[in-house]
């Protein structure tokens, strides 16, 4: 009769239950293991007999079949190894059955039978929360998956302990509460000299979570005005956290006591791919999942690959990534927002004091590289100009990060108080019907505009959004007419530039 003990194989950022079923059959000695396993897991053959022989246990001489159920679901990655060691044991009779019944186990076993860290510890620990079991896993995995509320997690050392926990021959030692985020220190907008429309609408993105193209020479501040908008935006919830620390955990960045304190800031080469941007063949997360509740900075944008831009339209429209790929189907979170940054031109001096050597036809091209429905989609566009060197060597500073981010917090709490469950940009248009409160001059000139300019339903609607920031940036109840101007100030109506 088969032994049965649960484990969990990750599926995008969440954890699907997986019952490794063994079997002892008085066969020629061999490990058979089925159930669409990777080359990994398959390998864990060896891993797992060697463990079970430093451990002090002997290896059963017969037919070993394993059994990964569902079968229809590709294993990836070493975490079967201890579950499959484990059922070994069970079927054996060195493990009592009904202990393995309570729990979920997960962990890479070394040859002397040590337990190596695994990633995805958070969403094992959901897991296993869900299904009523306790988690086992690696003891540098224990702290991270202990921060899930309402899991019970034991962290093993090795194989042997493992098992005299399930054979109550010793107590499992008691899982430390998990230590609070801590964020890291990023850098302060007061840094920042002169550039005053940017600094604005940096912290118009920061109230609304608009997505923002900076177009300027270069040094004139782009990349140092998009690395300082993290520091302005609100500090992440509880919940934000463990969403942000749970996609980083299944791509295997963090392994140890660690969630992360601050919003994530993603900046990828212009030569990333498009599995490098939403996901790879083996569906780890890419970089636009990982900006989730974050940042996603592309500098040098038109240097990008045009299909590795335009696979961002339908994330910047839903919030989460899709991904197909030959090993199945999977959905990441992607809430974030995105900064775009780009010269003006390919030498990058049209219209600063230095003469542009491009004709017209290169400037057309270079901007043609980022389409239309992706300029559609970014709310903010600001031109910028090169600081003077009186002003960047003797300017006064700017406002600190911490007094922007003060009317941030402000702005968004106003939102949450109309009832939004989401910020401004992420509104649907039932949303900013039922939220906008637009005043009639406000909505006469917000008509006459789109009407002037041809502007599509989506442009109109993003008008809309930024309209209603900066009505919530100056504590207005309704949106006027000074706001609608201000949204229309920072939409190209004639072009990217």
């Amino acid at each position: 009769m088969a032994t049965t003990v649960a484990s969990a194989a990750l599926q995008g950022v969440n954890a699907v239950q997986v019952e490794v079923e063994v079997d002892l059959l008085r066969r020629l000695p061999a490990v058979c293991i089925v159930g669409l396993p990777a080359s990994a897991v398959r390998e864990s053959a060896e891993r797992v007999r060697s463990a079970i022989e430093a451990s002090g246990h002997e290896f059963p001489r017969k037919r070993v079949v394993i059994n990964l159920a569902p079968a229809d679901l590709r294993k990836e990655g070493t975490a079967l190894d201890l579950p499959m060691a484990l059922g070994i044991l069970a079927a054996e009779g060195v493990v009592p059955e009904n202990a393995v019944q309570t729990v979920l186990a997960a962990g890479e076993l070394a040859l002397d039978g040590r337990l190596r860290p695994i990633r995805g510890s958070l969403s094992l620990a959901m897991a296993a929360r869900d299904a009523g079991r306790i988690l086992v896993v690696p003891e540098d995995n224990a702290p991270q998956a202990a921060m899930v509320p309402g899991a019970t997690v034991w962290g093993a050392r090795s194989l042997a302990e493992v098992v005299d926990w399930l054979t109550a021959a010793s107590d499992p030692r008691a899982i430390a509460e998990p230590v609070a985020p801590v964020a890291d220190r990023v850098p302060d907008l007061a840094d920042v000299r002169g550039q005053i429309v940017a600094r604005r609408a940096l912290e118009v993105a920061a109230a609304g979570a608009h997505h923002l193209l900076l177009v300027g020479p270069p040094g004139c501040g782009k990349s140092m005005l998009a690395q300082r908008l993290p520091s302005i935006l609100p500090p992440l919830t509880f919940d934000e956290a463990l969403e942000c620390t749970q996609v980083h955990c299944a791509a295997g960045l963090l392994t140890g006591a660690t969630m992360l304190g601050a919003r994530p800031f993603r900046a990828p080469h212009h030569t990333v791919t498009v599995a490098g941007l939403v996901g790879s063949h083996s569906l780890r997360p890419g970089e636009v999942a990982l900006a989730h509740h974050g940042v996603l900075f592309l500098d040098e944008a038109a240097e990008f690959r045009r299909s590795a831009l335009e696979v961002l339209r339908q994330p910047l429209e839903d919030g989460e990534i899709r991904v197909t790929r030959a090993m199945g189907n999977v959905t990441w979170p992607a809430r974030l927002t995105l900064v775009l940054a780009s010269n003006p031109c390919p030498c990058g001096h049209l219209g600063s004091e230095q003469a542009c050597v491009c004709s017209d036809a290169a400037v057309q091209a270079y901007r043609r590289k980022l389409s239309g429905p992706i300029l559609d989609r970014i709310d903010l566009h600001v031109e910028m100009a090169a600081v003077p060197p009186g002003e960047l060597l003797d300017g006064p500073r700017g406002e600190s990060s911490a007094e922007v981010r003060a009317r941030v917090v402000a702005a968004r709490r106003r939102q949450a108080e109309r009832g939004q469950t989401v910020p401004n940009a992420q509104l649907d248009a039932p949303g900013i019907e039922e939220h906008g409160a637009f005043d009639a001059e406000a909505r006469d000139l917000l008509r006459r505009s789109a009407q002037r300019h041809g502007l599509s339903a989506r442009s109109t609607t993003r008008i809309q959004k930024v309209a209603r920031t900066l009505a919530d940036l100056d504590a207005s109840a309704s949106v006027r007419f000074p706001h609608v101007v201000g949204a229309l100030a920072f939409r190209p109506l004639a072009g990217i530039a």
